[in-house]
């Protein structure tokens, strides 16, 4: 599961799930070894990336990763207790008041299935909600749009299009 790609979501400002119930409590996630981090401190770029590759992202720069986490508002990792590695992760930029992206969410291919992507998502929307920011748009590959309409996501809410910018040179006709 991952989220990169040119398909536009939109999220409405209710939430689908109550406030401070997740489908999986930190407690329960720790009694099953990960532990939710919410700063950059201890996350190790290059395990990070291994995980961006791992579910299909270009490897990227890491110099350049944590200057995008530096930049970035919101940030939720999962770390694996016994591998003291992150297993999952989503991050937000925006304006802090109105507007959110959600950019990179990615779960460890070995890891997927138990819960620890919706565990992130939900408690990144609802961190993004508290500071009242309404407007909450992430990018995702279609294979993986199922995933987040049960989170409250809907795609082209109200004929709403997203659009973004390419670099693709127009052939000359």
């Amino acid at each position: 599961m991952f989220s990169r790609g040119i398909i536009s979501n939109f999220r409405t400002p209710t939430l689908p799930f109550p406030t401070c119930k997740y489908s999986i409590s930190d407690n329960d996630l720790e009694s099953r070894g990960f532990f939710l981090r919410r700063t950059i401190s201890d996350l190790n770029l290059d395990h990070l990336n291994s995980v961006f590759v791992a579910v299909g992202f270009p490897r990227r720069d890491t110099e350049k990763i944590k200057l995008a986490l530096e930049h970035t508002q919101s940030i939720l990792w999962v770390e694996h207790k016994k591998s003291q590695k992150p297993v999952a992760f989503a991050r937000a930029t925006g304006d802090g008041v109105f507007n959110a992206i959600i950019w990179d969410v990615v779960v460890d291919p070995s890891f997927q299935g138990i819960g620890l992507g919706k565990a992130v998502m939900e408690r990144l929307v609802e961190e993004l909600l508290e500071k009242g920011i309404c407007n909450i748009a992430l990018y995702s590959e279609p294979r993986v749009l199922g995933f987040y309409r049960p989170l409250g996501f809907v795609a082209d809410p109200d004929g709403i299009r997203g659009m973004v910018y390419s670099r693709k040179q127009k052939k000359n006709k």
